[in-house]
């Protein structure tokens, strides 16, 4: 295997996991001015968030303590190895819970599920396991608290995400879904005085205020959330592709096409001024023509994807002669989440 070189660079201030880093600051040109010929700007954070690491783990512990098979409603992230590795170990991946047998353990996916999929599974006597991230939680718990005040809620997200199918159904009668700004024009609402905006939390920052603005000039007493419905992982992993986009030739990030967080950064690396950008889910994918006249690679892979993809990433950019790899830190992230209940330790305490 190819002799690689790790080099460790922040640049810009680490964050808390809580808020994204911003600041590029003059370290990046303090950085760029120590390079080989062929290196690979590896974004930190990447991979894995809190959310997605909860949800995967609630499959892997089900399995263990309750057998297969588990039934798993949807993907429980939207990354193909992660749901075939977790379907070789005995879980089974349905669209609905009426295609699980009365009585069996399903769990949700991390995307969140409407009151409509918790009452079909009621009804069929299953057992559940609910995975949703609790980020998603908090903007299901805003959609009720706002739609019991009697506000019409502007969702920004993309039509047909799971995500967004279950923070509508919470409230299907005073949500509208606003895809992209384009959208705005044909929202209608009661009471201009009474309008709140959501969003989808694996969005585009800088899509998803860009949308705000156009709702704004059209409601101007358009409410705000009481906090931002982006989660911190998806800023911060933009926030470290718009660091070093400007730098690189090519941008690989390592996700699923159908991992919303994924395609965006593949967007916001190409915004951000990366000459090209592609999104793979394995490093068989990557196309050696891709490589050609390139002298720098950003690497940087979506919250659903373990750090194993990255790897192989590397290890055949390597094979390419891009030995070097140099880290962009923009942010430490240290939050976690507790496993759903029904997974954690009996309380033995008296």
């Amino acid at each position: 295997m190819p002799h690689r070189t790790d080099v460790h660079h922040q640049w810009g201030p680490a964050a808390d996991a809580d808020a994204p880093s911003g600041s590029e600051s003059g370290t990046v040109a303090r950085t760029l001015r120590c390079m080989s010929a062929k290196r690979v700007l590896l974004a930190e954070p990447r991979g894995y968030c809190a959310g997605v690491d909860r949800a995967v783990e609630t499959v892997e512990r089900a399995l263990e303590t309750q057998g297969a098979p588990v039934y798993v409603r949807k993907e429980i992230v939207h990354n193909r190895h992660v749901v075939q590795t977790l379907s070789e170990r005995g879980a089974v991946f349905v669209d609905e819970t009426d295609e699980v047998p009365e009585g069996e353990l399903v769990v949700f996916s991390a995307h969140g599920v409407s009151p409509a999929v918790h009452a079909g599974a009621a009804e069929r006597h299953l057992r559940t396991i609910d995975a949703t991230c609790p980020l998603v939680s908090k903007v299901h718990q805003e959609a009720k608290r706002f739609a019991r005040s009697d506000y019409d809620i502007l969702l920004i997200g993309h039509e047909g995400h799971e995500e967004v199918e279950g923070t509508a159904g919470e409230a299907p009668d005073r949500i509208q879904l606003v895809d992209g700004p384009d959208a705005v024009d044909d929202v209608q609402v009661r009471d201009e005085s009474k309008v709140i905006w959501l969003s989808q939390t694996t969005l585009s920052v800088d899509e998803t205020m860009a949308t705000v603005r156009r709702l704004r000039e059209r409601f101007p007493q358009l409410a705000d959330p009481p906090s931002d419905d982006i989660c911190y992982a998806t800023q911060n992993r933009q926030v470290a592709v718009k660091a070093m986009a400007p730098h690189c030739d090519l941008v690989i990030v390592v996700g699923s096409q159908n991992s919303s967080n994924s395609v965006r950064l593949v967007e916001v690396a190409l915004q951000a001024g990366a000459t090209a950008s592609h999104l793979v889910d394995y490093a068989r994918d990557i196309d050696p023509a891709w490589l050609d006249g390139v002298t720098t690679v950003g690497v940087t892979s979506g919250a659903s994807v373990p750090e194993v993809l990255v790897r192989g990433v590397l290890d055949r950019l390597a094979e390419h002669e891009f030995e070097t790899v140099e880290a962009v830190t923009t942010a430490n992230e240290t939050i976690t989440f507790a496993l759903p209940r029904e997974l954690r330790p009996a309380n033995t305490a008296s």
